[in-house]
């Protein structure tokens, strides 16, 4: 075994079960040596990047679906969703930043140590499920993508998507930098094109801005809530959780108390920003969907190629399809950059199973290819929106296991010490659990409740039963 892989980390020992053990991704753990004199910038570029890398998860295919079919149906009424999963994102990374620098144990480690073995495997299997359906959005929305620009039937990209995994491997052999710098290019290429397509589409300004005022209707309207909770699927991902709390680490600082409050900052500045520009392309995803579907007659567009087709001959653009389609692109392929080192980070902390990162991918990019392959050849190829809208609910309904712990641990002084979360913050962090939970309760309870139950329950709550 080489020396990078018997890495150890040292860390307060204090309400944990067993000592830190070997750490996840060891191969770039403490690789980015942080300055201890240099300025405000020098060091918050110094801590730059891995904000980036978890927001391409809240900006892959499966949030075009979801973002589509809400602006396309609803016009702008769920810019209040994406608005609301956008800022939960950021306090939960947060969080994850906090538990990943003061323990120096990512999240799964920290399941692993406090949990029994039984429901450390049943944790593993919800988050390998969760890995499974955002990779079976990224599998689909790059397969439609390279039928959209190339004509390539999309059974043949599906299997095309498996050779990412090479430019995986080769970047995480070159440093953690480049797979930053990689990811950049490709969000600002995602932002460039949207950015185009706003300025294309002249949405209403004051529409927007009603957008991002929530109303009762959101979860009145089954249609309305499904879409949602999708989208909170889509920007909250739990795998996330367990990602940012691995890569936080591997920036070199001071193992005290200071330097641990500082990282804290710096990677919370990065985060944070990262999310940010996340939230401006959800939002023009919808908002594009919005202003150029649900008022020229087009509200039943939810397929990606319809959009595709429809937006240059409704805009009077000829290269605005194009743009679209390359950004769909650059989106799936850059989930997969997260995809492989979350995959990574879960099994080995949960399990302490190190495989070869080829064949880890390899594994989970059959896990998502297998069953795209085969709704597409049962049921053709209009099934496929379908899939990534519902891959993001399964995300949605895996939340929940990963949040509460997440929260347990941070609030937990035993276990932080002087980083254990205000009571501010546990509140928030409570209420944004609560919100999660109970959203994903009402959509299953409405989903499976026979009709007549389900009105009679709703008559006696002096509310509208769920369309």
């Amino acid at each position: 075994m080489s020396q990078s892989n018997r890495t150890v980390v040292a860390a307060p020992e204090i309400g944990w079960r067993k000592p830190a053990g070997q750490v996840s991704l060891a191969e770039v753990h403490r690789s980015i040596v942080v300055p201890t004199t240099a300025s405000f910038w020098r060091k918050l570029f110094a801590f730059s990047g891995p904000g980036f890398l978890v927001a391409v998860g809240y900006m892959d295919p499966g949030n075009w679906a979801t973002d589509l079919a809400g602006g396309a149906k609803f016009g702008y009424a769920l810019l209040f969703i994406v608005m609301l999963s956008n800022f939960m994102a950021i306090l939960l990374q947060h969080l994850c930043i906090k538990l990943g620098v003061a323990t120096g144990r990512d999240l799964a480690q920290a399941c692993r140590d406090h949990y029994s073995t039984p429901t450390v495997w049943f944790l593993w299997i919800l988050c390998e499920i969760a890995i499974s359906a955002c990779d079976l959005a990224e599998v689909v929305g790059s397969a439609i993508a390279l039928q959209l620009l190339f004509g390539i039937p999309l059974v043949w990209g599906c299997i095309i998507t498996a050779v990412d995994v090479l430019a995986v491997l080769f970047l995480q052999t070159k440093g953690f930098r480049y797979i930053e710098a990689l990811v950049i290019i490709l969000i600002a290429t995602i932002a460039s094109c949207f950015a185009a397509e706003l300025i294309f589409s002249k949405p209403s300004l004051v529409g927007v801005m009603l957008g991002f005022v929530p109303g009762p209707h959101i979860i009145t309207n089954q249609q309305m809530l499904y879409i949602s909770i999708g989208i909170i699927g889509a920007t909250v991902m739990p795998h996330n959780l367990y990602l940012h709390s691995s890569i936080v680490q591997t920036r070199k600082f001071e193992q005290t108390p200071e330097g641990k409050r500082e990282a804290i900052k710096f990677a919370t500045i990065d985060s944070s920003g990262a999310l940010m520009f996340a939230l401006f392309i959800n939002a023009a995803i919808l908002v594009l969907a919005a202003s150029v579907f649900h008022w020229s007659g087009h509200q039943d567009v939810a397929e990606i190629q319809d959009a595709y087709k429809l937006l240059s001959p409704l805009l009077g653009v000829s290269f605005a399809s194009i743009f679209f389609a390359v950004a769909l692109l650059a989106s799936g392929q850059n989930s997969t950059l997260t995809g492989t080192l979350a995959g990574q980070v879960v099994m080995e902390g949960f399990l302490n199973i190190r495989l070869r990162p080829w064949l880890r991918r390899l594994i989970t990019r059959l896990i998502a290819i297998i069953p795209a392959v085969l709704v597409i050849g049962i049921f053709g190829e209009s099934k496929t929106t379908q899939l990534l809208v519902a891959s993001q609910v399964v995300l949605s309904m895996q939340l929940g296991f990963a949040v509460w712990p997440l929260l347990r641990f941070t609030d937990e002084k035993a276990k932080m010490g002087e980083f254990a979360n205000k009571s501010w913050l546990k509140i928030l962090g409570w209420t944004t659990a609560a919100i999660i939970i109970g959203l994903n309760v009402k959509l299953l309870f409405d989903t499976f409740m026979p009709g007549s139950a389900l009105t009679k329950f709703y008559q006696f709550l002096h509310l509208l039963p769920p369309t």
